[in-house]
């Protein structure tokens, strides 16, 4: 018998991110996965469905569904709406490149 292997992901990625190409890659993500998490985190903590904050904004509920799984690249107008619909501002700054 084999015994069971247990897949850890923080594991994984640790082992991938030691791939240059493979970090570079998945730091040029992280903006987009930081808006799309405190997207789902502002969501959740005002107790919304999709579906309310598709009524709040006029964003289709599936279109909502794309961003918060990060199939759909959105405008930064629709940020603004999303936020807006959450009860907050959306604020977004430059900062030094550290490459």
């Amino acid at each position: 018998m084999n015994p069971e292997v247990e897949f850890s992901f923080d594991d994984d990625l640790k082992e991938r991110l030691k791939n240059p190409e493979f970090k570079k890659a998945y730091d040029d993500l992280e903006p987009e996965f930081a808006f799309i998490q405190a997207l789902i985190d502002a969501r959740h903590e005002k107790g919304l469905t999709q579906k309310e904050l598709a009524k709040r904004t006029g964003i289709d509920q599936s279109d909502i569904s794309k961003v918060e799984r990060g199939k759909l690249n959105i405008s930064f107008r629709t940020m603004q709406r999303l936020a807006h619909g959450l009860g907050k501002s959306l604020k977004i700054e430059l900062v030094d490149d550290h490459t």
